[in-house]
């Protein structure tokens, strides 16, 4: 069956008609049957993801549940981008001779999938999430190193919406707040993961410097296509796809293997399931607890004398 997305979704056709306004630099029909493809794969490591989770108590899924969702909302956006739809004309800086990017001679626009950056605003801090809670990282420090990674997104989406020269200005912000994250990844996150074990740093390391290595070349990919108007649509097709399956479905891969004998209470994660007796969640410090009521109840139900300070 012939794939008729983009003549389905386009108004006016011929052309990538977007409220009236059409791109005359856009993917092509085996640009979108890419995009089928890798929405495929992101479905189908969502449901492997999910059925893995199966074999896992409920108190050890969390892994398993945030990985599934950082692939199931990539086969959101793919299925988006393969309908030729989340995607908006804007005019390139550069016009190309190539005649894969260089329009018409009244129309130079191309095609940007905002709905890809709405993608990687989602999933990254998921990534992140991953990432960090296997280190066994703070708290502070995570949601600060997400609020880098979203300004690092949306700096990405602005520039490429910005037809002018300044689009490089958000470029540079982008790639600043990047250098950050990627600095709290693999300097600071392993000295937490080592601390943990040599299987969690294994885990850690692995995972930590397959992700920091493909996320170096986004932006190469951005330059190429939204920022520079180089490659053609269907190449940032195929760029950016790879580079997804790699940091989604095959990170996951590499996570869910790596933490198949970790439990979460070794980083610090201690969840429970309504299965599981709220007194015996806890260990120690339930013990401790209780320990302390003992000594309460031997003096009488009062509250032990707080120490007296030396100087």
């Amino acid at each position: 069956m012939a794939n008729g997305a983009i003549e389905a979704n386009s108004h006016p056709y011929p052309g990538h008609g977007v409220n009236g306004y059409t791109s005359a630099i856009g993917i092509t029909v085996r640009g979108s049957d890419w995009y089928w493809a890798v929405t495929a794969i992101m479905a189908a490591a969502t449901f492997a993801f999910i059925g893995l989770s199966f074999a896992k108590p409920r108190s050890h899924r969390i892994f398993h549940y945030i990985t599934a969702a950082i692939t199931m909302i990539a086969a959101v956006a793919y299925f988006t981008m393969a309908s030729d739809l989340g995607q908006t004309p804007i005019t390139v800086e550069f016009v190309r001779s190539d005649p894969k990017v260089s329009g018409t001679p009244t129309n130079q626009d191309r095609e940007i999938f905002y709905v890809r950056y709405v993608d990687w605003a989602l999933t990254t801090p998921l990534l992140l999430l991953d990432l960090l809670l296997t280190a066994g990282m703070p708290w502070p420090t995570i949601l600060y190193t997400i609020l880098l990674n979203e300004i690092m997104i949306v700096t990405g989406l602005v520039g490429a919406l910005v037809q002018s020269s300044y689009k490089w200005g958000y470029f540079a912000f982008g790639c600043a707040a990047f250098l950050w994250v990627a600095f709290t990844v693999t300097v600071t996150a392993r000295k937490y993961a080592t601390s943990l074990g040599g299987d969690i740093s294994r885990t850690y390391t692995i995972c930590g410097v397959w992700t920091i290595a493909l996320w170096f070349l986004y932006p190469i990919a951005w330059g190429l296509s939204e920022g520079g108007n180089v490659i053609a649509p269907d190449s940032e097709a195929v760029f950016y796809g790879i580079l997804d399956i790699m940091a989604k479905p095959v990170f996951g891969a590499l996570l869910l293997w790596g933490h198949r004998n970790i439990e979460p209470a070794r980083l610090g994660l201690h969840i429970r399931s309504y299965e599981e007796d709220p007194a015996k969640v806890g260990g120690t410090h339930a013990a401790h607890h209780g320990e302390k009521g003992d000594q309460n109840a031997g003096n009488g139900g009062a509250a032990p004398a707080p120490p007296t300070a030396t100087v």
